[in-house]
């Protein structure tokens, strides 16, 4: 069987054998019924993590984002985001479909939002203009190329927010590399936001599952939309379990990402046609532009697979690579010699 190294997304990982060892040995329950009992320690394990009343695990992140916005607004409201984030981007249109809320998109600098932006950007009190709700951040931010979300505009952000009666919503899908590159607590950033999700297929490497978290009175909204999403689940805590020996094992293994990230960072600065700043490069996730060189992203995507390097081509000129456990310091390595038989080195 051919070994690829696998640069498009840290959902790409395999479970681990200590982590199949814990699926395999589970306790479960009926988690509709609130049974499953591994579902319940996981539950508790993140909103103790995350410093909130409560949390609930759904199957993936998109849910997470939806379920907060849903419970958090009606319809006809209006929610602050940044340009290039997830849930406006990424998540099939859903905040229209299931909440009936609009998107108002601010650009942001590699995709980190200035409370003055915000300000700007609340609607009057007038019939004639949706009513602003929420505002969405993104930490860290996957099209911002892993940017970590400053704590302090967080939390000018939020103390902004609260006397509007605006409510703040975290996508902190990998906020476990954010915490992980800055020595910042995941409760800390928790902290200025009103609910936050947390995703446990991405840096933590478990097959599926994130969590929402917050108030007990919001969590108990949030499963209610989670019955109408679809999204109840039964014996789950085969997959809870995962996600347990993931925030058990591999949080402080994040390092190793941000390590090889920077390292890959640095090499392809050095390849001819390639456009990017690893000072940039701050957790797992580089994006750089091929625009200048000789081909397009889809071209050099499928040249890096030729030689069993798999990439994520962004659009006509940008690639995403993403290093996760999968991926280790010898796979790096072996990347970078093949982009530099591809690309060749900077004259």
């Amino acid at each position: 069987m051919k070994k690829w190294i696998d640069l498009r997304s840290d959902t790409v990982t395999r479970p681990t054998l200590g982590m199949r060892k814990a699926i395999a040995e589970a306790e479960v329950g009926d988690d509709v019924f609130g049974e499953d009992p591994t579902v319940n320690i996981l539950q508790e394990r993140v909103a103790g993590m995350l410093g909130k009343e409560a949390a609930l695990f759904v199957p993936s992140g998109t849910m997470a984002n939806q379920l907060a916005i849903k419970s958090h607004t009606q319809p006809g409201d209006e929610v602050i985001i940044e340009s290039t984030s997830h849930p406006y981007n990424f998540e099939g249109g859903a905040g229209a479909a299931l909440s009936g809320i609009q998107f108002h998109c601010l650009k942001g600098l590699r995709g980190i939002l200035d409370v003055s932006q915000i300000e700007e950007a609340i609607r009057p009190d007038d019939h004639h203009f949706p009513v602003t709700r929420l505002i969405c951040l993104e930490n860290t931010h996957n099209r911002g190329g892993g940017t970590i979300y400053p704590i302090q505009k967080m939390e000018a952000i939020y103390r902004f927010a609260k006397p509007k009666g605006l409510l703040v919503h975290l996508d902190g899908a990998r906020l476990w590399n954010a915490s992980v590159a800055t020595g910042i607590g995941l409760h800390q950033y928790a902290q200025w936001a009103d609910s936050v999700s947390v995703c446990l297929s991405k840096g933590l490497g478990a097959p599926i599952g994130s969590l929402v978290a917050g108030s007990k009175a919001f969590i108990d909204r949030v499963h209610r939309f989670r019955k109408m999403f679809g999204g109840g689940m039964r014996q789950v805590g085969i997959l809870a379990a995962a996600g347990l020996y993931a925030i058990e094992h591999h949080i402080e293994r994040i390092k190793e990402d941000h390590q090889n990230a920077k390292r890959l960072a640095l090499g392809l600065s050095e390849m001819e046609g390639v456009s990017i700043e690893p000072q940039h490069v701050e957790t797992n996730i580089i994006i750089f532009d091929v625009s200048q060189g000789g081909m397009t992203a889809s071209q050099l995507a499928e040249k890096m697979r030729e030689k069993g390097i798999l990439i994520h081509a962004f659009g006509k000129a940008q690639i995403r690579l993403v290093t996760h456990l999968d991926v280790n310091e010898e796979d790096i390595e072996t990347a970078l010699k093949a982009f530099n038989e591809v690309l060749g080195k900077r004259q």
